[in-house]
């Protein structure tokens, strides 16, 4: 049988009841677009999370607090020891060649007040260097100084969305005086719009000097991080080593496992994150592909059901000369058909919800090639693997006994 008589025929034999057909392929076209959305959510999410990662800074080193000892199995973390000081970010400027930048920082949340309004956020003690650390662009004024940390200046820079809630969206707030902890501080610089992130909004956000933030905002001599720059992507595992080495013997530790912090690269954040939004988006995945196996059993139901309904035809058939093989692969083929039929449809709508679920809630959706070739695939594996049966039936009957059939 020539391959083009065998999909006019497959063709004839689909549409032949448009209704049925529509319905059972409708399984598989749910199924197929549940998939591609779930895997386009998984995909958009993860790469939003590498996106807000990146623009806090590239080649990034986070040292953080923390002991990592374990005892009565519970483990200390982060914040739970106030063990990084200002010298320890001097020190690994000053020791590590390959280190290009360094920002201590104190972090904090306070009530800030201004013209009768206020708002609870996070307030950052940090210095100059922050700004390339952290890629914070300047959209009016200036960003805090080294001058305004050696005299421990009350000086503060807004965030847009810190700005908005205090004088109101878009205004002029520089030169303006603002209350921090009951403290007056003036307002030098507003930062460019960032974006929220799985990490906080990076614009809702004040920035003042460390050294103010420490000894007349806190009353304290530790910092919360330290914010390392590396020359090169390729040098960080040798700068996270070093970090560890240099910081283990200013804080007199012996012993690794008992490092009083912990240190991190952006690449180790994207990765954990990566891996549990790519574990949900296949879980959700599987969840979804649920419908499929219900559409392949309806496929299977309309082809056995079709099989009883052209027993004579298929008598004739095998009467006039045609083999087993034909027989069978064209009830195959009708399968296969209907299920890529499906699998187109579910493919578009699945496009199609992706781009609505961005366009209407701005939540990151991404489509890529990957996620169509496997929905492609798997409709080729439903209609093999669930019209095979009634195509074997087909080609197993008695031509005497089919044509004989009422």
């Amino acid at each position: 049988m020539f391959i083009t008589d065998l999909l006019e025929e497959s063709y004839s034999a689909i549409f032949a009841n448009k209704t049925r057909t529509a319905l059972t392929v409708l399984g598989i076209v749910i199924g197929i677009s549940s998939v591609i959305v779930m895997v386009s959510l998984g995909q958009g999410a993860t790469s939003s999370i590498e996106t807000n990662i990146e623009s806090m800074g590239s080649n990034l080193i986070t040292i953080m607090p923390g002991f990592q000892r374990t005892f009565s199995q519970v483990t200390s973390g982060r914040g739970s020891a106030q063990t990084l000081t200002i010298e320890d970010a001097q020190a690994i400027l000053t020791e590590i060649p390959f280190v290009k930048n360094v920002a201590p920082e104190l972090s904090r949340r306070y009530q800030i007040i201004s013209k009768g309004k206020n708002t609870n956020t996070q307030v950052i003690g940090t210095v100059a260097s922050y700004q390339d650390i952290k890629n914070v662009v300047i959209d009016e004024g200036s960003f805090i100084s080294d001058q305004n940390v050696l005299n421990q200046a009350k000086v503060a820079v807004l965030g847009p969305t810190t700005r908005d809630d205090l004088f109101g969206e878009g205004a002029n707030a520089i030169g303006e005086t603002i209350r921090i902890n009951g403290i007056n501080f003036k307002v030098i610089g507003i930062t460019k719009p960032k974006g929220g992130s799985s990490f906080g909004s990076q614009d809702d956000i004040v920035y003042v000097p460390i050294t103010t933030a420490q000894k007349i905002l806190a009353g304290v001599n530790y910092v919360s991080t330290i914010s390392v720059q590396i020359q090169n992507s390729k040098l960080m595992n040798q700068a996270k080593l070093e970090i560890t080495n240099l910081l283990l013997q200013r804080h007199n530790i012996t012993d690794p496992q008992l490092a009083d912090f912990n240190i991190v690269s952006q690449q180790d954040i994207i990765e954990s994150a990566s891996s549990i939004i790519n574990t949900m988006t296949i879980l959700l995945a599987a969840i979804a592909s649920i419908s499929l196996i219900v559409g392949g059993i309806g496929i299977m139901n309309m082809m056995m059901t079709t099989v009883t309904e052209r027993t004579r035809e298929i008598g004739l058939r095998r009467a006039i000369g045609a083999k087993k093989s034909d027989i069978g692969l064209q009830f195959l083929t009708e399968s296969v058909m209907l299920t890529f039929l499906g699998g187109v449809i579910g493919i578009i709508l699945g496009i199609l919800i992706s781009y609505g679920i961005t366009f209407f809630t701005n939540t990151a959706t991404k489509t890529s090639l990957f996620s169509i070739i496997l929905a492609f695939s798997v409709s080729f594996l439903i209609g093999v693997i669930f019209g095979y049966w009634p195509a074997q039936k087909a080609a197993k009957l008695n031509p005497i006994e089919a044509l004989r059939y009422e």
